[in-house]
């Protein structure tokens, strides 16, 4: 067993809307003021965004707005300009994955690639706009200029732009909205039945390619969750503040989703999602899906940071989501603690675009040059506690993942064991003796027929161990049992778990949930088997570096994995000296009360039991210095 001294948790400490001040400017709320900001000199406004948007509803609100200062304003949306949905169809699929039910190539190209580039010049003159009102009409009495308003996904690209306005709303609305059959895919036409496949493999990365390529010319940011009364801050108070965030350690908003496996750790240790059936998924560090709060904080909550950049309470002295996972679609907003329609005026804004505005500060020249502005390293949380097994599942081998599904790299996972249970335990590696054919027969009966199976006549488990790490290199079997809670350490992919058996379970529409028996068996790792699996997957801690009062141990490398995953271990009282050394890290407290984060610049941020910490490349030189009465540990992952 793993030398781990109980520690004594206070989950209260827990914050779960982490909130960063905005630079060089402040939260604007409604429309009314941002039209007044706009200016009169302005002749085509394009307002941008993501398909998730209730685009009706912002410009019906927007109209009534700008009517006041200008005495002519049409409206055109330019999902009027998409090309025809067959065509769409075709230029966004794969011949591998067409008929896929579950899974879909990534996208590539940008967004504009939808668009008729002869219909969006139409709709982006004067001259085009009908004379009376709705979504594409106008309307005015003010003293300023007439005043064309593109609203849609692709909105910038219109020739002519004098003002770009982005309207955002967190990706966590959009697959609740597609989830219950409401929403539009981008590109579709009005009634066509949305899909999930479509929302992750085809939609977010042609959205956020093409926000991301726009960022430099965005005017103003809106979070429009509520349309009618918008928070939103300049676009030059948007970059200042991702670059200011890209120089100092930093949280995202943590979000957990229900699924048919989950537990119930979230809500009572953290109290998450307290209404939900359960709390399975927790995004703590999800680039593709993570956002991070920008603005005031008249509610008292805090934003961990003490060094004129935020305010903090201290420690005081008391997660999936998609078809191609082993959870299944989120609970949406209406559970979601982290929604921006809290106390405070606050927009929310993608962890993503801070990456892409400042990647070389946050990712490190070296991590920049290999991965882009993809941040390649996730955080999760995996609760069953009170729940049931995950299903066993692999993810896809380097050359499928890049070939097939269109990532450059591949989805590698790892499992802290936060917390176990008496009798639980991890999946993990084919048996010695597993007769490879006959486990995908099993799985394959199971699938089609409903025929019940024994994994374990094929798949290993170990004793789930509190502070161990099980390594899970792409290709391996694996899956938590019930009653545990996991730290998931991985790579960024996560849409791609490819399931051999899932328990004959039952979704939320008591049909058998999807497995991907063909996906799975030709991605299977037969390396990951026998002896080998104990050897190289379920490695001990080696001690790195040791000083005063705390130490660093090396829980997990491989050469297959291009991360490796680390531990902080802090006496009470004590400090440990990092440094990034030109990489970015990730940490975790996973024992302890809490531990005090101070950069070389003066960037001060507490951090609590379960709560994750971005530290950005930038940064250089830190301490992390124990603040509670019991040993302090935390997991680190950094770039190998």
């Amino acid at each position: 067993m793993v030398d781990r001294p109980q520690a004594t948790v206070q989950a209260s400490q827990y914050d779960p809307r982490p909130r960063y001040p905005v630079s060089d400017g402040t939260v604007m709320v409604g429309w009314a003021d941002a039209a007044d900001a706009l200016g009169t000199t302005v002749r085509l406004l394009a307002v941008d965004g993501p398909a998730a948007v209730e685009w009706e509803s912002v410009a019906r609100e927007l109209t009534a707005a700008l009517a006041a200062t200008r005495p002519r304003v049409t409206v055109a949306d330019v999902r009027d300009a998409a090309r025809d949905w067959a065509d769409i169809r075709r230029l966004t699929e794969s011949e591998t994955l067409r008929d896929d039910p579950d899974f879909a190539r990534l996208a590539g190209g940008s967004l504009s690639d939808l668009l008729d580039p002869g219909a969006l010049a139409a709709l982006a003159s004067p001259a085009s706009g009908p004379e009376n009102g709705g979504p594409e009409g106008g309307t005015g009495g003010g003293s300023g200029g007439a005043l064309r308003v593109l609203v849609g996904p692709g909105a910038a690209s219109a020739p002519g732009v004098d003002a770009v306005w982005w309207a955002d709303v967190p990706k966590r609305y959009a697959e609740a909205a597609v989830g219950r059959g409401a929403g539009r895919n981008l590109g579709a036409p009005a009634g066509q039945l949305p899909s999930l496949r479509r929302l992750f493999y085809i939609d977010w990365p042609l959205q956020d390619r093409h926000r991301d390529a726009t960022a430099d010319r965005i005017d103003r940011w809106f979070d429009v969750t509520d349309t009618s009364t918008p928070a939103s801050i300049s676009g030059h108070a948007l970059r200042a503040s991702c670059r200011r965030l890209a120089r100092q350690p930093f949280r995202t908003l943590p979000t957990f989703n229900s699924t048919p496996w989950g537990g119930h750790w979230g809500q009572e240790e953290l109290g998450h999602n307290p209404g939900a059936a359960n709390t399975a998924l927790g995004y703590e560090l999800i680039a593709p899906e993570s956002g991070v709060l920008l603005g005031d904080d008249s509610s008292g909550t805090s934003s961990g940071t003490d060094s004129g950049t935020g305010t903090s309470s201290g420690p005081g002295t008391s997660s999936g989501t998609g078809p191609g996972t082993s959870s299944g679609p989120g609970t949406g907003p209406g559970t979601d603690s982290g929604t921006s329609s809290g106390t405070g005026r606050s927009v929310e804004v993608p962890f993503q675009l801070v990456v892409a505005l400042a990647p070389v500060d946050m990712l490190g020249a070296d991590v920049h040059e290999t991965f882009g502005t993809s941040f390649p390293i996730r955080f999760d949380y995996l609760d069953t506690v009170g729940g049931g097994n995950l299903s066993v599942h692999c993810h896809p081998r380097g050359d499928e993942m890049r070939t097939v599904f269109g990532w450059p790299y591949t989805q590698h996972e790892s499992y802290y064991l936060m917390r176990t249970s008496a009798h639980s335990k991890v999946f993990l590696g084919l048996r010695q003796d597993a007769d490879v054919d006959a486990f995908h027969a099993r799985a394959h009966a199971a699938d089609a027929h409903g025929e019940e199976f024994d994994i374990e006549s094929y798949v290993q488990t170990f004793p789930a161990e509190d502070g161990q790490l099980y390594l899970v290199p792409a290709g391996t079997p694996h899956g938590s049992g019930e009653g545990n809670v996991v730290l998931e350490v991985s790579a960024t992919p996560y849409l791609y778990s490819l399931r051999f058996y899932d328990w004959l379970r039952r979704d939320a529409a008591d049909r058998q949930r999807a497995v991907h028996v063909e996906h799975a068996f030709r991605n299977l790792d037969p390396r990951r088997s026998g002896e080998a699996v104990p050897r190289d997957l379920v490695q001990r801690p080696r001690t790195l570096h040791r000083g005063d009062g705390w130490r660093e141990e090396l829980l997990g490398a491989l050469p297959d994995m291009f991360f490796e995953v680390r531990r902080l271990v802090i006496d009470p009282e004590g400090t440990a000296e990092q440094d990034t050394a030109g990489r970015f890290h990730v940490l975790t407290v996973v024992d302890g009360q809490g531990v005090l984060v101070t950069t070389a610049a003066g960037d001060r941020h507490f951090v609590h039991y379960a709560e994750t910490l971005a530290v950005p490349a930038s940064v250089t030189a830190y301490r992390v210095q124990n603040q509670g009465p019991d040993l302090a540990r935390l997991v680190k992952a950094q770039v190998a």
